[in-house]
């Protein structure tokens, strides 16, 4: 008795391993699949059809539509139904509208208020109202080894800290991403050999689109620099996470110390004694939580914070988005919105 194409069952023990860490959470709970129809995310939808009952969890799927293109009703509803054949239970198609807010809960990385970002933020929000509803324990995305590459390319092609070069998580809160090691020429065998009908979004081959653009250049990458380069760019993301989180670490435990001062103004001295790469950190947070959103804090914020204690001459405050000031009087900081400003 032969066994399944060697593409599903890839996709099948990526699922696997990704569900036994939920099952340790909450035995018997609902995993939903986010599926678009594209051959990502249906077959995962295929794999965690099979392996979830196996894990002792159920399993539906959520269908988002964004709405932003004619017809895409009509492709969420055959997303929908492509999911419920595969014996996905409950089904849900959610209609978003896109508008023009802020990156929102889960999006992982705010990346600035463009199309692509605001579409994320309502799915993202339409996640988490399907979550509640259905008492869901996980949402399952469909991100595979290509789409961490290409991350990391777009990070590197903006000048991006290690944060940003460390890509997407594995898990962060409810949201899984089991292929994050399996690449994108495994899905779309695997949808072949399972025979379902991918969708293929239009928007992926639009060069008006970042990510389409460095999508294009990794078979570039793979001919020039050799197999296996975007294996190593998605390595490269998991080993920059780990430091990565490693120095946020720290960089909150230095906030903390020095807010035991008792203000909200912070000592110049103190700051200056951190190294840069825990200082910058730091101003990030007293950033944040001064009211930055964190799509619309870029590098050159950071810089100019920074130059508050390295290179003081006198300067005035420091505008940064959201209405918020850096400034400095008798050797101390601020980073506070404007009407806390005195």
């Amino acid at each position: 008795m032969t066994g399944p194409h060697r593409a599903i069952a890839a996709i099948r023990v990526a699922v696997r391993r990704a569900l036994a860490q939920i099952e340790q959470v909450k035995q018997g709970g609902l995993v939903l699949v986010a599926c678009s129809g594209g051959a990502d995310s249906l077959a995962l939808a295929a794999a965690v059809a099979f392996e979830a009952p196996r894990g002792g969890l159920s399993a539906g799927a959520v269908i988002v539509d964004h709405d932003l293109q004619e017809g895409s009703l009509a492709v969420a509803e055959r997303a929908a139904d492509q999911c419920r054949r595969l014996g996905l239970d409950p089904v849900e198609v959610v209609t978003v509208q896109v508008g023009s807010s802020g990156p929102g809960p889960g999006s992982g990385s705010g990346s600035g208020s463009g199309p692509e970002a605001r579409a994320r933020d309502a799915r993202y929000h339409a996640f988490e109202d399907v979550l509640e509803r259905f008492g869901a324990v996980a949402v399952l995305l469909g991100h595979t080894r290509d789409d961490q590459a290409e991350q990391v390319l777009l990070g590197l092609a903006r000048g991006s800290g290690a944060r940003s070069l460390s890509g997407m998580p594995a898990r962060r809160g409810p949201y899984v991403r089991p292929l994050l090691g399996v690449a994108r020429t495994t899905t779309l065998a695997a949808c072949e050999a399972a025979g379902l009908t991918a969708w293929v979004d239009p928007h992926n081959s639009d060069p008006a689109y970042g990510r389409v653009r460095a999508r294009a250049l990794l078979p570039v990458l793979e001919t020039e620099l050799g197999p296996g380069t975007v294996a190593a760019l998605a390595r490269s993301a998991d080993l920059l996470r780990e430091d990565a989180d490693a120095l946020d670490g720290l960089a909150v435990q230095a906030r903390s110390e020095l807010s035991e001062l008792g203000s909200c103004w912070v000592e110049a001295a103190a700051l200056l004694r951190l190294p840069r790469a825990i200082r910058t950190r730091v101003w990030r947070l007293l950033a944040l939580e001064a009211g930055c959103s964190p799509g619309a804090l870029i590098f050159t914020h950071i810089e100019s914070l920074d130059t508050l204690v390295t290179c003081w001459r006198g300067q005035g405050p420091i505008d940064l988005p959201g209405h918020v000031q850096g400034s400095r009087t008798d050797g101390r900081v601020l980073v506070a919105g404007t009407r806390q400003v005195e």
